[in-house]
């Protein structure tokens, strides 16, 4: 039954696809964040694995706020992180759904138009291979779905705030990722153990 409701609903987002392109939702980024929680030689190399994975130079993040019990001092350097866009998100990400299987959870996808999910290996990703002297990283990939229009929102003069409409639902944010890169939209992802 619910099947025949999400069929019925992606052929009215079909529809309103095919009306108005300008409604159609693109792939506006992907960010790549790789937090070690500590400065020094492991976020070197933790920039080295970002910088390989995306051909991309990452920038070097800087914590919010001091922990004492961690060591951490406010501003100091924790993670690193790459924004791809246009061609390079869509290599990226079509590498990085082959660490899955082409699978994604439902519960990665947020209101906005956004998905979000980690890896917990880094050496998963097609083409890159593990390097003793470096190690095994985990990183978060996030990736935001949009419609045209979008800049109104986030340009320097004369912001303006969007309807509701000219955001990206859930289900179509799930519906694009299945038409556009081949995922399967699942509820549970089963690890298997090699």
């Amino acid at each position: 039954m619910s099947q025949q409701v999400a069929q019925i609903k992606n052929q009215d987002i079909h529809k309103l696809w095919d009306a108005n392109p300008n409604m159609r939702p693109r792939l506006d980024k992907i960010v790549v964040n790789l937090a070690v929680g500590q400065s020094g030689e492991t976020l070197q190399k933790a920039a080295q694995v970002v910088e390989e994975m995306t051909q991309q130079k990452p920038s070097l993040v800087g914590a919010h706020r001091s922990i004492k019990e961690f060591n951490i001092r406010q501003g100091e350097k924790i993670a690193a992180r790459v924004t791809l866009r246009g061609e390079p998100a869509v290599n990226f990400l079509k590498k990085a759904l082959v660490e899955h299987d082409f699978k994604i959870l439902r519960k990665s996808f947020d209101n906005y138009g956004n998905v979000s999910w980690g890896v917990k290996e880094h050496i998963n990703i097609p083409g890159l291979k593990y390097d003793p002297s470096i190690g095994i990283f985990g990183f978060e990939i996030s990736v935001k779905i949009i419609r045209a229009g979008q800049r109104v929102r986030v340009r320097k003069a004369r912001k303006a705030k969007l309807p509701k409409k000219q955001y990206v639902t859930k289900q179509e944010a799930m519906l694009f990722l299945e038409e556009q890169f081949k995922a399967e939209i699942v509820e549970t992802i089963e690890t298997n153990l090699y």
